[in-house]
């Protein structure tokens, strides 16, 4: 079962990937932590909305690259009858991508712009997921995951160069 997506476009850059591109690299990384029924949202937004929202949320007065918002159950108990709950889609949450720092990063990293793309769209998932890079061995372990991932999809290692 292929992720559910919800794909905003808030930006006027042109160099973003298409539906099939968020498709394709969130299927993969679903496949690979072995999930299915996941519903995402991914708004790709100018540098104003990255800003704003890296303020807000997390004290840094500057655009970034991907902000990624799990979602949080409420604290309420669904009852049903029937298996109609199991049969539902899981949602994750939502990932914030910035599209021009996403491309200045390829360039000054001399990175293909869609594997980029693809190695942020991965990044946020693994975030959704609970993985985070705040302790070394964390960081270790989701770098790894994301260059396993991207292996999957023929994209380099990013951090080969760093």
């Amino acid at each position: 079962m292929s992720a559910i997506i919800d794909l905003q476009i808030a930006t006027t850059s042109k160099v973003i990937p298409t539906l099939d591109n968020v498709q394709l690299w969130l299927d993969t990384v679903l496949l690979h932590q072995d999930l299915t029924q996941q519903e995402i949202t991914v708004r790709i937004v100018d540098v104003e909305e990255s800003q704003a929202l890296n303020s807000e949320f997390r004290g840094k007065d500057s655009p970034t690259n991907v902000l990624s918002f799990p979602f949080e159950m409420p604290d309420i108990v669904l009852q049903s009858d029937d298996n109609e709950l199991d049969e539902m889609p899981v949602f994750l949450g939502d990932l914030v991508i910035c599209s021009q720092v996403v491309e200045a990063e390829a360039k000054q990293q001399n990175k293909q712009n869609l594997d980029h793309w693809a190695h942020m769209i991965i990044h946020g998932c693994l975030h959704l997921l609970g993985f985070d890079h705040i302790e070394d061995a964390d960081a270790n372990e989701m770098e790894g995951l994301e260059i396993a991932i991207l292996k999957q999809l023929a994209i380099d290692d990013p951090y080969q160069d760093h």
